[in-house]
């Protein structure tokens, strides 16, 4: 991934602990259990030479949205805003999603599919009007979910064929297991290839460090991003940070490094579908 590709960090969050939106984030988590905006992020992405980001919801919270749109109205490198929307109040939802959209960088939802106990949540029928929204404002669809989730997420792609759907950090499979261990890489690898007929579904190259166990290198991720390619191929995969969450195990220019090495067997075309291209045309940037 030459230095000078177009980047696009398709997924990053930021939040402020005194806003009190973040239920999950306690000082027990010491690398992220402060603030982290716009300032913070600006020169790192400098550094880098990425361009623009998609920032991402990181709590179940209407207010939070409309905190991340007043950020990207400030800051140009924002390029998307995926938010959140209640959708067990669909009436509420779609008049969240309808306000949104009058904002040009409001380009998706994203439920907390991983914190909920129904791996069939995403398929109730009162959600309906809601999926149909966002086909109709060509808005797009993160699915954050795990492995347990992803025959309930096919489904969902079916039945609405026309609605973008992207795979945040690969599903999050447990790398830390190693490719033998529970939940291992063979049945992960089975289950995300089922994707590849799903043209409507995409995947995020995200979230896999946090994945591994403590230390650890490309060589223990290369089964699961050299796998990827072969399901969603260039023009269905986006790289992003997670950043801040990256933070957990390496820093913004680990990432970013072992991306490069991981790209360097690639063609420069479809280097360049997963560095931005591809999540300039998912989320409509």
């Amino acid at each position: 991934m030459a230095n000078d590709i177009a980047l696009i960090d398709a997924h990053q969050h930021f939040w402020q602990i005194d806003r009190g939106d973040y239920g999950w984030l306690t000082p027990e988590l010491t690398a992220l259990y402060r603030d982290f905006l716009p300032d913070d992020l600006a020169p790192i992405l400098t550094g880098q030479g990425i361009t623009r980001t998609v920032l991402v919801q990181a709590a179940p919270s209407v207010d939070e949205t409309d905190f991340m749109l007043s950020l990207a109205s400030a800051h140009d490198f924002i390029a998307g805003v995926v938010g959140w929307v209640d959708f067990e109040n669909p009436e509420a939802a779609l008049a969240d999603i309808a306000r949104w959209s009058k904002h040009d960088k409001f380009v998706g939802v994203r439920p907390m599919i991983q914190d909920i106990e129904d791996p069939a949540w995403m398929l109730r029928a009162d959600f309906a009007p809601i999926y149909e929204a966002l086909i109709a404002r060509n808005l797009a669809f993160d699915a954050l979910v795990h492995p347990r989730h992803l025959a309930n997420l096919q489904i969902l792609a079916r039945r609405y064929a026309s609605l973008r759907i992207v795979i945040d950090h690969a599903a999050k499979p447990k790398i830390r297991n190693g490719i033998h261990g529970p939940d291992a890489y063979v049945e992960w690898a089975r289950m995300m290839g089922e994707f590849s007929a799903l043209k409507n579904v995409y995947c995020k190259v995200s979230g896999l460090l946090t994945e591994a166990a403590p230390h650890a290198g490309l060589h223990d991720l290369k089964p699961y991003l050299d796998h990827l390619p072969r399901v969603f191929g260039p023009d269905r995969l986006m790289w992003g940070s997670d950043w801040p969450v990256l933070g957990m195990a390496a820093n913004y220019a680990d990432w970013v490094k072992m991306t490069r090495q991981w790209l360097g067997a690639f063609a420069p075309k479809d280097v360049e579908k997963i560095a931005g291209k591809t999540a300039t045309q998912f989320y409509r940037l």
